[in-house]
């Protein structure tokens, strides 16, 4: 991925588990490994930046931050909205998506031992009987099921809103913005002013 501001981000604090890059996920398919792409978080060398600033809270906390998702090539996302093509859930198109210009990733806190915390969903709302829905072309349920993933949803525990809102506090303090639908995605403002980066299994 040469002459890209993508760096490829590894650090001890942060877990590296993309969700795409196994089957356990709402498409129920590895998609990153099948085009050769893997576990691997590349992401805008400014979001990488911001990330590394969360070290100190991090640290104060004895929490990880486990990274779901980042850049996301493409290809992979046009796979992703063939699995799953009802509107809502992936952006319409690869150009729409923060995570194909690497300006975005999907994230939850964990504990020292890589537990995650408790939240009002799982990241992305997994949940196995609502992939095995999806799975047959039945969304309804777990459209339903996705209203929990929204920053204003109340019927959670208060645990679990308490580290949602949390984690939201953490990443809007050191320059991620939200957004409403999905309390896992952070990205950086004004996407649109950087580049999509296409990939060719070039790494």
């Amino acid at each position: 991925m040469e002459n890209t501001d993508l760096v490829l981000f590894e650090n001890p604090h942060f877990i590296i588990d993309m969700m795409y890059a196994r089957e356990n996920n709402m498409t129920g398919r590895p998609v990153y490994m099948e085009i050769g792409y893997g576990n691997k978080a590349y992401v805008h060398k400014n979001v990488a930046q911001k990330l590394l600033s969360l070290i100190p809270v991090l640290e104060e906390k004895q929490y990880k931050m486990r990274i779901c998702d980042a850049y996301r090539p493409p290809i992979a996302h046009q796979k992703l909205l063939e699995i799953i093509p009802r509107a809502g859930f992936f952006a319409a198109t690869p150009m729409r998506s923060n995570h194909c210009h690497g300006t975005a990733v999907d994230v939850c806190l964990t504990d020292i031992n890589g537990n995650n915390l408790d939240y009002p969903t799982q990241i992305d709302a997994y949940e196995d009987k609502y992939r095995k829905q999806v799975a047959d072309g039945n969304f309804d349920e777990f459209f339903v099921h996705l209203k929990k993933a929204r920053h204003d949803y109340t019927e959670a525990t208060d645990l679990q809103i308490e580290n949602r809102d949390f984690l939201k506090k953490l990443m809007e303090s050191h320059g991620f913005s939200s957004i409403e639908h999905e309390w896992w995605h952070y990205n950086i403002s004004d996407f649109a002013n950087y580049p999509m980066v296409q990939w060719e299994n070039e790494l």
